[in-house]
């Protein structure tokens, strides 16, 4: 088992930036691709930005330029900078892990979720 913990989240203004954290913990064999997703009130969760093992990257482009996915191989923890928020940012952010064990077993993970509020 994998346990995803984030952290990070809050209220913040217009134009402000917040840094989201999310640590993998557990039985961890291989973290393949890591990925923020978020879900706002009434609509379905998105996918916002990906990371795979080797450091690629991609970005759901109403983030692209404002925010930047990175991760931490040795500390199993990926980030998400967000800069330049917008209200239309406001969500409950997700960490996605990829995992596989061993013997090649895939097993999806997810965390509990950040809210973010992006108000005056």
């Amino acid at each position: 088992q994998v346990q995803l913990v984030e952290s990070g989240g809050g209220l913040v203004q217009p134009g402000g930036s917040l840094r989201l954290a999310c640590a993998a913990s557990g039985s961890i064999f291989v973290i393949n691709t890591m990925a923020w997703y978020r879900q706002a009130p009434g609509k379905q969760r998105e996918l916002v930005a990906t990371i795979s093992g080797s450091g690629s990257t991609n970005y759901a482009d109403s983030v692209k330029g404002r925010f930047t996915i990175s991760r931490d191989n040795a500390k199993n923890t990926v980030y998400l900078q967000m800069n330049s928020l917008k209200p239309e940012d406001t969500a409950v952010y997700y960490c996605y892990a990829d995992h596989r064990t061993w013997d090649f077993r895939k097993f999806d993970y997810w965390g509990q979720g950040t809210q973010v509020t992006v108000s005056s």
